[in-house]
């Protein structure tokens, strides 16, 4: 629980001249957020197109992502994959004011969820849920739009280092009665929440660094962190995968709930950690240019293995 003095140190560092331009920031995403979806989707497509051409180091994990997930497609057709991606992230960045502030009215017209009876069922039945949320760029509208329209939800967080930007993420996502779990807390009230029938977005597919197993993710060895099984395990409950997509011409985002995996856990972490990488590669292979290939998926490679991507450039030290 936060103390009285840490929070009084976050309201300084909201309130101090530094934080206005962040607090800028905020509103314009908030103004944004009142335009109409499809006008939203063509500022982003065009903004996103111009941002592939000016996120170099971005591009180019995206790029080698690419390369190494899908080898049999040519070089052409992968960079016009890349390019659409890269429209997506744009579309993605200009809803965010939707994310924030949209009324539950306003996410019921823009979103639809198909297949929902298979979630809708389990939480009648009291049964808990993990909602296994793959990072596709519709993940933060989809989220808003669940926890709006189907149940509220506990999720992981990781702080934001803007203390503007770190209040706004929380305040949003906390406006429908979720629940924020730090990923350094205490996972035991994690664990109680999900047993008392609160659903818990569960995100698993980044790089996993030391403290992952390597599991094939698109043929490749990626670290991958292996809590899927454990948390099923420990919480008894059922796994439905549940994947976001925008829509073609801003026609809004579709959350489609996929059937819970059966048979799982099966006891084996490397078999557990493996059968949800395959989950989330069958529909990244469905739509792949909306999955988020600018993450650094297989930085953390097998013993000797030669690393993929180019080591970051160290920021020069001005002072």
């Amino acid at each position: 629980m936060p103390t009285s003095s840490s929070n009084s140190r976050t309201k300084r560092a909201l309130l101090h001249p530094r934080a206005w331009p962040s607090w800028l920031g905020v509103w314009l995403i908030l103004a944004l957020g009142r335009l109409p979806f499809p006008v939203l989707w063509a500022l982003g497509s065009v903004f996103g197109r111009l941002a592939y051409l000016l996120a170099g180091s971005r591009r180019l994990v995206a790029r080698l992502n690419l390369e190494r997930c899908f080898p049999d497609l040519g070089a052409a057709e992968r960079e016009r994959l890349l390019r659409a991606h890269f429209g997506w992230l744009g579309v993605a960045a200009f809803c965010q004011g939707i994310v924030w502030s949209a009324s539950r009215a306003r996410l019921a017209r823009l979103v639809r969820l198909r297949h929902r009876e298979r979630i809708d069922a389990c939480i009648a039945a009291g049964r808990p849920v993990i909602v296994l949320v793959p990072h596709f760029v519709g993940l933060e509208l989809g989220g808003a739009a669940f926890t709006a329209l189907v149940h509220s939800g506990v999720y992981m967080y990781q702080k934001i280092r803007n203390p503007v930007v770190d209040h706004q993420v929380k305040r949003a996502r906390r406006r429908f009665g979720s629940l924020s779990v730090e990923r350094q807390d205490d996972l035991r009230a994690l664990v109680r929440e999900i047993r008392r029938g609160t659903p818990f977005f569960y995100l698993p597919d980044q790089d996993g660094g030391r403290r992952g197993i390597f599991v094939p993710f698109c043929g490749i060895p990626a670290s991958t962190v292996p809590m899927l099984g454990r948390f099923a395990a420990m919480t008894n409950a059922v796994v439905i995968p549940t994947f976001p997509r925008f829509l073609p011409w801003g026609r809004g985002l579709e959350l489609t709930f996929a059937p819970p995996l059966d048979d799982f856990p099966s006891g084996d972490p490397q078999l557990d950690t493996a059968r949800m990488n395959r989950v989330i590669e069958a529909c990244v292979r469905d739509t792949p240019d909306q999955y988020f290939w600018v993450h650094r998926r297989f930085k953390t490679r097998p013993p000797g293995a030669t690393p993929i991507y180019p080591p970051k450039r160290k920021k020069r030290n001005h002072g």
